[in-house]
């Protein structure tokens, strides 16, 4: 058999089958589009469910164009190609897709933890550690990690036409950098780097953010990674609602979720069930609860059971006070009440009307026999339990506010109540006012954020005070305590003009009865926000309802809208007779004699809120002085020591110019790298400061803030400041990170050769002895900031010391026991050795060396004392050449002369020396010939040795003289006849 054959046998038999399977009908397959060409051209294609079940599946036909896509509320309906509206209980986007649930992850969705440790490091990555650290859903939102892990939440997108993404955040704690940035299928980035970083938001604000994307692939990132310096966890970035523009077509509508509703065709989006009702999944409309022994919250997809009530189920207030100055306690069910007093064991609500006394007033309120306290009318003042009276001649009101009564909240406070899970406590008091303070409502769980805002429109001083240029403009301060038994926190957060709520300063678990104060140094619009937090994470079952924070007083100085607290004496003008205040000129005070304004004397500076007497005029400190206008001291880069009967002067505005610190690296629990950066102005520039820090920036060079810095969410301007650097090859970021910025010095004490100042020690034992005589010049700041751990304020020395062997700059460093620049938190040390801290040079720091007289020339060379200790100043002088006397030549003749005739006479008296003794033997020969012949001698013709006569005796002395012995001797011998004993030989002898 050929294949001819074979092949016509084969398809007769497939044809055989063919004509047995039955025809396909509709529920048998569904349509599909392929793939879209090169020319953006698509087919639509019959898919059989099942396949080889049925046969005659319809041919494939020409599809819609690549880039069409339906509306929001509708879906392709592929068997017509045409767009269809969705049915009730469904929703579509059209060509969108959105993530609102957040039960589990949906699908696509993805979430890798790294850890990178640092380069030299061989083990990049150590994944035992990161291995529990995810994102997690939280059921409407979902939750970032809390760690120091970068954990990335990652979905791919494949667009038919360029879209876009969008999606709402919550950011609150810069302890974690927070980044969302898309890249193509290559890794790519679609966008610059410096639009990946997210901007922190408030605690109770919702952030939405979107991006461009492009046609194609599209990888979203939203990536997290925490910064944790200490063992508390950072507050998770929230996201939620992802919208995504730009997808293929949707061929099918999708269900609502339960809980949500949708009650007309072609919706877009789901609506929650009110309270009280509930739905299953694809509900067109919700079924209420019996309301008399269920409730639901809004979007509840089933019903709970009431529980009995108890006393933390109400909350008691006061009314306005009556005619009678009397309040009524009353008590009140906590909204939407959720509990049943029929059961047993239930609690009911207590009697209210109870009448009490009122209290009084706060001070600038008063109280004219009705029901509220009413602010007194400008110009006058109170004291709350008084009528408004209008301020002394020569006098003028304080302004601003005193809460310690609450009966009512103030017209400028506002309370409310978060949760970014839920809406159970929206439309709650988050704050209840209680007669003598102020406390934290019930909430509806124990993760609520209960806030409490007071607002300040602008700040006024005083008339006196009103040309003062001092920085501060007004303060707030308040005391509090809390009561809780286990995690809860207290914020208190500061917005200026509306643009971003700043921590600064909080407070976790109980704290004692106890009073903060901020200082405002900008006149503009200022909220002040408190938010007290019971839980950091959503609980099941309420544990710590009787978690709570009291404030007792909050009292806000020159309030632009304050009411007259008091009346204070104000500065009149030159005519005595009017009593009308005047402003006093910069740097002036009020004379308590005549009320007229007085400059400060020189060298103080005037207190930001006192300008009555010449106490309010405020010494500088040692080696500072006061600008023109009294408001600030400063350093010109001068000091003077007297030491060793000499006066030693110090230059240092060579080193005023910006200088910065970067010390580290130090390591997190987890081994993350980071640096401490420090910058610092020494000086400044009249009271003016330069050292900039900033967070959420990716160069942390100075310019670059500078010139921008409205674009950086946290800057700080200060003498002394610190940021935490975060190095790129630390933790995988591609650019360094800069965070938690602060100012280590707002204003500069004095500097001073003394290791304390104002409670401020400069601790040298924590730096290596100095290699000079010269002490150390301490400088000495302070920044006004307290916190929890410093009440007082930080405090920053630093440390000036003579290092001739550096250059100028020098070098500037921290203790090494300390490697973040303190040792206890507050006082922050750092040691400059520079050539430039040397004191200047003076004509006692050289000598001059003359040279010898040559040619009538001398020359004088000026040489350095060792060791040179000194810079600049006095200049060495030059080498100077002067005329001189050649005296030189006839001193050496007479000194020739002078030794030849010494030599001369020494010789001669050595000379007649000898002569002389030999005379002296020729007279003792003769006598000792006379005596031994016993006859008288005969006249001698000479008494010397006749020429030719030889001296045939030889002479023996008994004792032989020196030289000077034998000049004394014949210097002698005509005072007395003294002769040496000599022994004659003779042959005549030698025969007797």
């Amino acid at each position: 058999m050929g294949l001819v054959e074979v092949a016509a046998l084969i398809l007769l038999h497939g044809a055989a089958v063919v004509w047995a399977l039955p025809a396909c009908t509709k529920a048998d397959y569904h349509y599909e589009y392929t793939d879209c060409d090169s020319r953006g051209s698509r087919w639509r294609v019959a898919i059989p469910t099942t396949p080889g079940r049925c046969s005659g599946l319809p041919e494939p036909i020409i599809g819609r164009e690549c880039s069409f896509s339906c509306g929001s509320g509708e879906f392709l309906d592929l068997l017509n190609q045409t767009c269809s509206k969705c049915a009730a209980g469904t929703y579509s986007l059209g060509s969108g897709v959105r993530f609102t649930e957040w039960d589990n992850f949906p699908p696509g969705f993805s979430t890798v933890a790294t850890y990178v440790e640092d380069m030299d490091n061989t083990a990049a990555v150590n994944g035992i550690y990161c291995n529990s650290s995810s994102w997690v859903p939280q059921g409407t939102y979902i939750a970032s990690n809390r760690d120091d892990c970068t954990v990335s939440l990652i979905y791919s997108v494949h667009l038919k036409k360029p879209g876009s993404v969008a999606f709402e955040y919550q950011y609150v704690d810069n302890s974690i950098f927070f980044e969302f940035f898309v890249q193509n299928d290559q890794c790519q980035d679609t966008e610059s780097p410096d639009q990946k970083w997210m901007r922190l938001t408030e605690r109770d604000e919702w952030k939405r953010h979107s991006v461009t994307l492009k046609t194609g692939t599209n990888i979203l990132y939203w990536r997290t990674t925490g910064i944790l310096l200490g063992e508390k966890l950072a507050k998770p970035v929230l996201l939620k609602g992802i919208y995504i523009e730009g997808v293929a077509y949707t061929s099918m509508c999708f269900p609502c979720n339960p809980g949500t509703y949708s009650d007309m065709a072609g919706s877009s989006a789901c609506k929650p069930c009110p309270r009280n009702t509930f739905s299953a999944r694809e509900a067109n409309s919700c079924q209420k609860c019996d309301e008399t022994r269920q409730f639901s919250e809004e979007g509840s997809s089933k019903c709970q059971n009431r529980p009995p009530c108890t006393e933390k189920d109400y909350f008691q207030i006061h009314t306005q006070c009556d005619s009678n100055k009397k309040t009524q306690v009353m008590y009140k069910w906590i909204s939407p009440k959720l509990c049943r007093e029929d059961m047993a064991k239930a609690s009911g609500l207590p009697p209210s009307g109870e009448k009490q006394d009122c209290p009084p007033c706060n001070p600038g309120f008063y109280n004219n026999d009705t029901s509220s306290c009413a602010p007194c009318p400008p110009g006058t003042h109170s004291d709350g339990t008084a009528a408004c009276q209008q301020c002394p001649a020569g006098t003028e009101p304080v302004v601003g506010f005193v809460y310690k009564w609450w009966n009512t909240l103030p017209f400028n406070m506002k309370t409310s109540c978060f949760n970014v899970a839920n809406t159970k406590c929206d439309g709650m008091n988050g704050w209840e006012v209680a007669g003598d303070h102020i406390h934290s409502g019930i909430g509806g769980s124990d993760n609520d954020y209960l806030i409490l805002s007071l607002h300040i429109p602008s700040f006024s001083p005083p008339t006196s005070t009103s040309q003062s240029t001092g920085a501060e403009v007004g303060r707030i301060t308040f005391v509090f305590e809390t009561q809780c038994d286990d995690q809860c926190e207290l914020y208190f957060m500061v917005d200026i003009n509306r643009k971003t709520t700043n921590v600064v300063e909080s407070w976790e678990g109980s704290k004692e009865r106890q009073s903060y104060t901020h200082l405002i140094t900008n006149n503009a619009a200022v909220t002040y926000t408190w938010a007290f937090q019971r839980q950091n994470s959503p609980l099941e079952v309420r544990k710590n309802q009787a978690d709570n924070v009291k404030i007792y007083l909050i009292t806000v100085s020159n309030a632009a809208n304050g009411v007259g607290l008091m009346c204070r004496p104000c500065a009149l003008g030159s005519d005595q007779s009017s009593p009308t205040c005047v402003p006093c000129p910069a740097g002036h005070y009020i004379d308590k004699a005549t009320n007229q304004c007085r400059e400060c004397p020189a060298n103080t500076y005037l207190s930001p809120h006192h300008l009555y007497g010449l106490e309010s005029c405020i010494p500088c400190g040692p080696a500072s002085h006061s600008n023109k206008d009294h408001s600030v001291c400063f350093s010109d880069c001068s000091f003077t020591l007297s030491m060793d009967n000499r006066t030693l002067a110090f230059q240092f505005s060579g080193l005023n110019t910006v200088t910065s610190l970067m010390n580290g690296p130090s390591f997190t629990s987890r081994g993350t790298k980071y640096f401490h950066f420090f910058n610092i102005t020494l000086c400044g520039n009249e009271g003016r400061k330069g050292a900039v820090c900033s967070d959420n920036v990716t160069d942390v060079t100075l310019p670059d803030v500078q010139n921008d810095a409205d674009t950086f969410s946290n800057v700080i301007t200060s003498f002394l400041c610190q940021s935490t650097i975060i190095p790129s090859d630390g933790r995988s970021f591609r650019t360094a990170l800069s965070s938690q910025s602060i100012s280590l010095a707002d204003s500069f004490l004095g500097a001073s050769v003394e290791p304390s100042m104002q409670n401020i020690t400069a601790r040298p034992n924590h730096f290596p002895p100095p290699e000079t005589h010269l002490p150390d010049i301490h400088f000495f700041y302070m920044s006004s900031v307290s916190t929890a751990s410093c009440e007082g304020g930080r405090g920053a020395v630093v440390t000036m010391r003579c290092s001739p062997g550096t250059d100028e700059r020098g070098e500037i460093s921290v203790p090494s026991d300390c490697p973040g620049g303190t040792c206890d938190g507050c006082t922050f040390l750092f040691l400059w050795l520079s050539a430039g801290a040397c004191p200047l040079c003076t004509s006692a720091d050289f000598h001059q060396i003359e040279g010898a007289c040559r040619g009538g020339i001398q020359e004088t060379t000026y040489v350095w004392k060792e060791p040179k200790v000194c810079t600049k100043g006095f200049p060495l002088p030059p080498k100077a050449i002067a005329n001189c006397e050649m005296i030189d030549f006839w001193l050496k003749v007479v000194v020739g002369i002078g030794a030849f005739t010494a030599v001369l006479l020494i010789i001669l008296t050595c000379y007649f020396w000898k002569k002389n003794k030999k005379l002296e033997y020729k007279y003792s020969k003769l006598v000792m010939n006379a005596n031994s012949r016993e006859v008288e001698l005969p006249a001698a013709d000479s008494c010397a040795i006749m020429e030719g006569e030889d001296n045939e005796e030889e002479v023996f002395y008994s004792k032989k003289s020196s030289l000077l012995g034998k000049l004394k001797s014949l210097a002698s011998k005509d005072k007395e006849d003294i002769f040496e004993s000599v022994q004659l030989k003779s042959p005549r002898a030698r025969n007797i």
